[in-house]
């Protein structure tokens, strides 16, 4: 694992390129180029439970509040306004109430009101009448009771119960607001924002294309005219691209530290910055079905990972083993290690896990003479085939026989969301670095993105303990505790933390990777290239 003074140096570059960049002057004009690793199932990040909706399509929104996008580590004191001018809790930390910036527009020239923040948290929480087709964030807001407005310029949010991470939700670039006069199924092919950038196009498996606002409210921004993505599933072919020239930057986060050598051999001037990904590779089971519904073949799949060969092999090395929440020094949430490896399946001795997961197998009955046969389920895309065959190796130690079953971006999260596989292999993403958004999100007994019908009444109740605790180093203790307990009952086995890495040409300005969160919001309205 990477040490804290590593991190620390990593952090540190990371902020020099932003300072660097300030030193420069910025320079209007020019069409940003990216490759994009797939074809987004539509374009509505309310919608989406993917990365792949939200690198395209953040540029068009706004949010009320942001993390601030050129500190690397994301946390409660890196959120900035954005729609909102600034915000308040009421003294029961009950209500949060936002000062809402006045003369904004949407892209069709209609004024953003406090009824747009309204219109979007309502379908957010099922009480409108208009409803999206999917709704995986459904959970974040079941603390809401109400959205209510002042006037066209205040809205605050009424809450059951205090709970301190409501503004690390909003801030994530999975909570931009929507126009309520713009329909859900519209959203999906011709999204309306007020964010820096203008939908041109979506050619499905083609091309997206982004055109400067001219009229965005922040003034002499963005100095892009346009960001043009390029869908190219191949992941050989996307590099040879850039490394050509082709592109201005990789698709964020998704080189791998193998690809990098070989960007850095063929392209020596890129610059190319690898950091931890806030996402998780894990395997889904459907619990409520033969034969995963059996707690002793789900240990036993647990406890027959081997997660330093995942790291070794796709990694070199270079990835985090941890729970549910993203490992430290990236992770501020983090178990200790000897937390962590005092769980059933993290220990050091593979041979003697599998030599106990065996025995599970046989107690379900399975051995020798009789194997398990399913289907690995995983979504069309390298950075989740790659790991599902090497869990299917690695599932031969303990009788089973997997087959691998790949299924296209459009159709995954839907599949799984309906429960419609056995076995898979999955990418947890993590809007934020906050427990309420991975807790609630992935195994609360109701949420639509808790693909294995994990249920257990008892952990959720902890779940709302920890989230009104105010007290930052009292609700570590809970967080942890709760990451073990999920962790022992084989709720989502947690393979791996991955990191990955992003490049740019050296002529492009602005560039900042974040180093606890996929979701941030990046929108590149700061975006400039020098040539």
């Amino acid at each position: 694992m990477r040490s804290g003074r590593a991190f620390a140096i990593a952090v540190s570059c990371l902020l020099a390129i932003g300072s660097a960049v300030q030193a420069a002057e910025p320079r209007h004009g020019g069409i940003f180029r990216i490759y994009h690793r797939d074809s987004p199932g539509s374009a509505s990040i309310h919608e989406g439970a993917t990365y792949s909706v939200n690198v395209p399509f953040m540029p068009v929104f706004n949010n009320l509040v942001i993390y601030k996008q050129d500190v690397a580590q994301n946390s409660l004191e890196s959120i900035v306004p954005e729609l909102a001018e600034s915000w308040a809790w009421s003294g029961d930390k009950k209500t949060l109430t936002f000062k809402l910036r006045q003369g904004v527009k949407w892209h069709d020239g209609k004024p953003f009101t406090s009824a747009d923040v309204k219109c979007t948290f309502d379908m957010l929480m099922g009480k409108s009448a208009q409803k999206f087709r999917q709704n995986p964030r459904k959970a974040w807001y079941d603390q809401v009771a109400d959205v209510t407005t002042h006037g066209d310029y205040e809205a605050s949010f009424v809450l059951k119960r205090p709970q301190p991470s409501l503004l690390a939700l909003l801030g994530s670039g999975y909570s931009p607001i929507y126009p309520c006069h713009v329909s859900p199924a519209e959203m999906r092919t011709h999204p309306i924002g007020t964010g820096p950038f203008k939908f041109v196009e979506f050619k499905a498996n083609e091309s997206i294309k982004l055109t400067r606002n001219p009229d965005y409210w922040k003034k002499g921004l963005p100095y892009l005219d346009g960001i043009e993505f390029t869908i190219i599933p191949n992941r050989s072919t996307a590099i040879l691209a850039f490394i050509a020239g082709k592109f201005d930057m990789t698709f964020p986060t998704e080189v791998t530290v193998p690809l990098l050598k070989d960007i850095k051999t063929q392209a020596p001037n890129a610059i190319c910055v690898v950091a931890p990904l806030n996402v998780s590779t894990n395997i889904i089971v459907n619990s409520s079905s033969p034969p995963f519904d059996n707690i002793d073949v789900r240990r036993a799949l647990a406890l027959t990972l081997d997660r330093k060969a995942f790291i070794s092999i796709l990694f070199e090395g270079q990835a985090d083993i941890g729970g549910t929440m993203e490992p430290a020094p990236a992770g501020l949430w983090a178990m200790p290690k000897e937390m962590l490896e005092s769980i059933p399946g993290y220990g050091s001795d593979v041979a003697a896990n599998r030599e106990e997961a065996k025995k599970l197998m046989q107690k379900a009955g399975y051995g020798p003479n009789k194997h398990l046969q399913v289907k690995v389920s995983t979504r069309n895309i390298p950075i989740y085939r790659d790991p599902a065959v090497i869990l299917i190796d690695q599932l031969k130690s303990i009788y089973i026989d997997a087959e691998l079953d790949v299924v296209d971006t459009a159709q995954w999260f839907p599949k799984v969301a309906r429960k419609d596989y056995a076995l898979g292999l999955n990418l947890t993403g993590n809007a934020v670095d906050d427990p309420d958004q991975s807790f609630y999100e992935n195994y609360s007994c109701g949420s639509e993105r808790n693909y294995t019908n994990y249920c257990n009444k008892d952990i959720e109740k902890l779940f709302d303990v920890q989230s009104q605790e105010a007290d930052v180093e009292k609700r570590k203790k809970l967080v942890w505790e709760i990451d073990k307990k999920l962790q022992e009952d084989v709720a989502r086995p947690i393979i791996f933390h991955g990191r990955g890495g992003t490049c740019w040409q050296p002529y492009v300005k602005g560039i900042t990777v974040m180093v606890n969160s996929s979701y941030n919001g990046y929108r590149y309205e700061d975006v400039w290239l020098d040539k």
